[in-house]
């Protein structure tokens, strides 16, 4: 550790903030006027490098590389505006995080898109014309280009403040930040604006990833890691705040280098790798502000949006019809192996929707009921999954008690994330809830000695009994339905009709002396520790396993259950889970683009049914009834008039 080294990866650190505020300042944008929670935006950044890497070998790398960067950035604003236009202007009235799921099948369409257009090779781009060499900072060399990349964060900052304090299209921008509904009542063309800010922050996000065609390679997975990246940047700062996108870029981008050139340190005779510390430091500090500041560093409180989605109806107890279904559905379910006997993988491909089915209704239970939206459910899934797998291998348990300790350990994780969690609300708590499974996810990944590490732990197999595929998916269904079963009858509680309350009126609840926190806090454990039973299934189902139970991606596929069921109904999350679950595996399959055509599909539900399939069919019933109703009325009227 030397003078020298920490002062080139201070300034390392300044180039890698200004490609991320790049990315982050579109997001921030496309937020702060529509509201949407852009999951899409890193596959802009993505399609960004490899449109630059194309244009760059047909202009020619030394007339043509600059004007291929600039074309590169034009390209991919002008993709984001035909997507607002064509998908996203037609559910903006749908429930914010519902348009979730829309950017996230974007990002499944996009991604096999750039497979089928560039393949799966990384691309690797020519060094900038004019700075291919370096310079001398106090004995060390520094790359030109990165110099000039730490010049261009702060230059595209003026160049966008200018644009939002000194122009009216700025104004309207910053005024459709505080009130969209306003702005539009005011007469101006809410439609057009609300494309030409996406637009604007896609062409960002094109922008920050064709300058980096000289620095990294281009590949597939570019997108997810740098929206992960993005949104801490933008919660940090406060969403909507450019300038507090630029100092959260600035602030996680230098911690990162500081922790690179400490490297390891001995504390107190123990060894400690700060450099591994740059998986989740980023998290880490997105914990921190949000405990400390719920609306981030330069943030503030968003202004409420008219535009809700359908109104929330009160849970009503399940008809005779409904029961007399679900119970012959369950028998249908318990004969199933009898029935596919001849075919193994179906009974394999049910237990993996049961357990699907179990961690989509315990997220759900705090989605809807709660009315908190978790980006980070796969922490207690995958506590869950470990607790049961190290119960058997450390201590030596038996798979029984095991299976029923293990959803205790995701109890225990959901009750210390929870304290912290339900003290903020809506996108904060969100991503708060995500930066606790990523400090798990860094945890799990790197403690080699306990957890195994990368690549997980292995030999962890059901009691003889349960050996046969059939006996465990017995039990398998048993404890799902005896897991939704227990949380319908949570719901139907005094306890459940108080969390409904503190959903739809904190004031009214906190009026009639509910304490609304205590309430989402044991709301948090029970929906880990549903979570923990279905993780430690699986563990026992698989025989193994790895981090990727923690990941991002498990949370986002929780997300995608119940929002294509449906959140308004208890069925939505079953069906969701289901579909989503069948349909990824069916695609997977049969096809090399899996991904395209599972996102494709997933638009076209989200088109079709926009309060989710089973909030969809239920809308369409209750419809159905009402016509019903109404007829009866008139007939009788008539009757009597007569």
């Amino acid at each position: 550790m030397s003078f020298s080294g920490f002062i080139v990866q201070l300034l390392n650190g300044l180039a890698s903030a200004s490609s991320l505020f790049l990315v982050a300042a579109g997001l921030s944008l496309i937020f702060g006027v529509t509201r949407i929670v852009n999951f899409a935006h890193g596959s802009f950044f993505m399609v960004g490098i490899y449109i630059a890497y194309t244009l760059v070998e047909k202009l020619g790398g030394s007339l043509g590389f600059w004007p291929a960067l600039l074309l590169a950035a034009v390209a991919v604003g002008i993709l984001g505006a035909l997507i607002e236009v064509v998908l996203l202007r037609r559910i903006y009235k749908a429930p914010e995080l519902f348009q979730l799921l829309a950017t996230f099948a974007l990002v499944l369409v996009i991604k096999d898109a750039v497979l089928w257009l560039w393949g799966p090779d990384e691309l690797l781009g020519p060094r900038a014309p004019g700075l291919k060499g370096s310079v001398e900072i106090l004995g060390r060399q520094f790359p030109s280009y990165d110099l000039f990349l730490i010049v261009v964060g702060p230059v595209v900052l003026g160049l966008v403040w200018l644009l939002l304090t000194r122009t009216r299209f700025g104004t309207l921008v910053r005024a459709a930040t505080q009130d969209r509904e306003m702005v539009s009542a005011l007469g101006v063309n809410q439609a057009w604006l609300f494309t030409a800010v996406f637009a604007l922050g896609a062409l960002l996000a094109g922008l920050g990833g064709a300058l980096q065609l000289p620095r990294e390679p281009a590949t597939l997975e570019m997108d997810l890691n740098t929206i992960g990246a993005a949104f801490v940047v933008v919660v940090v700062g406060g969403m909507g705040s450019l300038p507090g996108a630029y100092v959260a870029a600035l602030l996680i981008a230098e911690i990162k280098a500081v922790c690179i050139w400490l490297g390891v340190v001995d504390v107190f005779g123990i060894p400690i790798s700060f450099s591994k510390l740059t998986l989740v430091v980023d998290f880490l500090v997105m914990a921190v502000v949000l405990v400390w500041r719920p609306w981030g560093l330069m943030g503030r409180p968003q202004a409420p949006s008219r535009y809700v989605g359908m109104q929330e109806e009160p849970l009503r107890l399940p008809s005779r019809a409904y029961v007399v279904g679900t119970a012959a559905f369950a028998v249908v379910l318990a004969a199933m192996p009898i029935l596919t006997a001849d075919q193994p993988y179906t009974i394999v491909l049910l237990i993996d929707l049961l357990i699907a089915a179990l961690f989509a209704a315990s997220l759900h239970f705090i989605m809807g009921p709660a009315g908190m939206h978790s980006f980070g459910h796969a922490a207690y899934f995958g506590l869950g999954a470990y607790g049961a797998a190290l119960l058997v291998r450390a201590m030596g348990l038996p798979m029984e008690l095991a299976l029923v300790t293990a959803p205790l350990v995701a109890a225990l994780g959901a009750f210390v994330y929870g304290w912290f969690a339900v003290r903020l609300s809506g996108v904060y708590l969100a991503m708060l809830t995500l930066a606790f499974a990523q400090i798990t996810w860094a945890v799990t990944y790197q403690w080699d000695t306990f957890t195994g590490g990368s690549n997980g732990l292995t030999g962890v197999w059901p009691s003889a009994w349960l050996s046969d595929k059939r006996a465990y998916y017995w039990v398998t269904l048993g404890l799902v339905g005896l897991g939704v079963w227990w949380l319908r009858r949570v719901l139907f509680s005094p306890f459940g009709y108080a969390l409904r309350a503190g959903r739809d009126s904190v004031l009214r609840a906190d009026a009639i002396g509910i304490d609304t926190k205590r309430m989402q806090w044991a709301a948090f454990v029970v929906a880990g520790t549903v979570a923990g039973l279905a993780g430690a299934l699986f563990a026992f189902s698989k025989g193994s396993i790895s981090p990727e139970t923690l990941s991002v991606g498990k949370s986002v596929d929780g997300l995608v259950m119940v929002l294509l069921g449906g959140i308004q109904t208890l069925a939505g999350p079953v069906v969701g889970a289901v579909t989503f679950t069948w349909l990824h595996d069916t695609v997977a399959r049969n096809t090399d683009y899996w991904r395209a055509m599972l996102g494709a599909i997933i638009l076209l539900l989200v088109l079709l049914f926009p309060q989710g399939i089973a909030g969809s069919i239920k809308l369409m019933v209750d419809r159905w009834r009402d016509r019903s109703d109404k007829k009866s009325a008139t007939g009788r009227v008539e009757v009597k008039t007569s």
